[in-house]
């Protein structure tokens, strides 16, 4: 009973804040953004299975230019797969906005860096993601580039975005078309703090040239280190300024506008084997990584492991994130508890929306469901 009273106080805290932000809200503002990146490789989640009535918009996640020519060189079974998820997202209903995604975690930095460095090469890649993007019916382009590793790096990214709205503009006009949406996936902070080499984003450029920009407010965390258990999406971090709290008030104070900021939000967990199973906490001491690859399990395995195994599941308020442990294995993860009071936070710094990596990682829509609810803030039937 006590723990029934505890979670209607979280939920209550929450409805409070939503509460606030939507009675600061003017009607000026644009409507909300309910995102989330599908991964190309999921052979058993495909585009006709995403609950729609949960989103606004969906990423195909990813696309990458070749490295000898900076275009977008398709083959056929890609160009079919891109023509599978536009055709089918905008046909499901509600119908989506789908925009395709460049780069990603695991994709080549210096390329990026390469291609930005130039006047021609930007010309040559903006050309070919925009062909891209008409031909196979997209609303948008994102680019996730992980990450600009200098400031110059950062000035350039800059050159990129002017060029790319300039770009976007003229092909609009010269095909009497909407202009196709425009963002970025960015770290959760506006610079890099904590790195041996400082840099920031070029903020003039974001804010000028992009639709809205979404901090990864997650991987705080990781099998990185592995001695030490964590909150890989904390919202707040009393030690330190590694938090989701930290990074949007960064981008906010660098005067980047709440109706281009995007609250990223993870629907996986991180895994570290305890050294001492009695001391399960956050901030514990760990020996490894846990199960899954790389000590990563998404939301769907971490509800198996939990149900399968008995685990004890403990929702902390201090970070507003979720753990569960047995044994020796412990993780760390976002559950719909900690979603909701998270996207109350966000709405109360009156934010755009929320986008999710990735859709096809929750269970049975659980997170999802509760986080589209939870989001009321300028919730209308009108996609941007």
């Amino acid at each position: 009973m006590a723990c029934i009273k505890y979670y209607m106080s979280l939920l209550s805290m929450a409805i409070c804040l939503t509460t606030m932000a939507a009675t600061s809200s003017v009607l000026a503002s644009p409507p909300a953004v309910k995102a989330a990146y599908w991964p190309s490789s999921s052979e058993n989640f495909p585009p006709s299975a995403i609950k729609t009535s949960l989103f606004t918009h969906i990423y195909y996640a990813f696309l990458n230019p070749s490295n000898i020519t900076y275009k977008f060189e398709i083959t056929n079974s890609t160009a079919i797969l891109l023509s599978n998820f536009t055709t089918t997202l905008h046909h499901k209903t509600p119908m989506v906005k789908t925009l395709f995604s460049i780069g990603g975690g695991g994709s080549d930095s210096s390329l990026f860096a390469l291609i930005a460095s130039n006047p021609q090469s930007r010309k040559v890649f903006i050309s070919s993601a925009l062909e891209v993007a008409r031909k196979f019916g997209f609303d948008g382009l994102d680019l996730d580039w992980e990450f600009p590793k200098t400031p110059k790096e950062m000035h350039d990214l800059g050159h990129l975005f002017h060029e790319w709205r300039l770009a976007i503009d003229n092909e609009a006009k010269a095909t009497n078309q909407p202009p196709l949406l425009f963002t970025a996936a960015v770290y959760f902070s506006v610079d890099f703090f904590i790195d041996t080499i400082y840099r920031k984003y070029p903020v003039d450029s974001i804010i000028q040239n992009l639709d809205w920009v979404s901090p990864m407010c997650f991987d705080y965390h990781g099998s990185w280190d592995n001695t030490t258990t964590g909150a890989h999406a904390a919202l707040y971090d009393p030690t330190s300024n590694v938090s989701t709290s930290y990074g949007l008030k960064s981008w906010l104070r660098a005067g980047v506008p709440e109706s281009k900021l995007v609250m990223g939000l993870p629907l996986y967990g991180k895994s570290w084997i305890l050294k001492e199973s009695n001391s399960n906490g956050i901030g514990s001491p760990a020996v490894a990584i846990g199960p899954g690859e790389d000590g990563v399990l998404v939301f769907y395995e971490v509800e198996e492991f939990n149900k399968k195994n008995g685990a004890t599941v403990i929702y902390d308020l201090e970070s507003v994130s979720t753990y569960s442990f047995v044994g020796s294995t412990w993780i760390g993860y976002d559950d719909p508890i900690s979603t909701t009071i998270k996207i109350g936070y966000a709405q109360a710094l009156g934010l755009r929306g929320y986008f999710f990596w990735a859709v096809s990682f929750d269970h049975e829509w659980k997170i999802s469901t509760q986080a589209s609810r939870a989001w009321i803030l300028n919730d209308w039937n009108e996609t941007p």
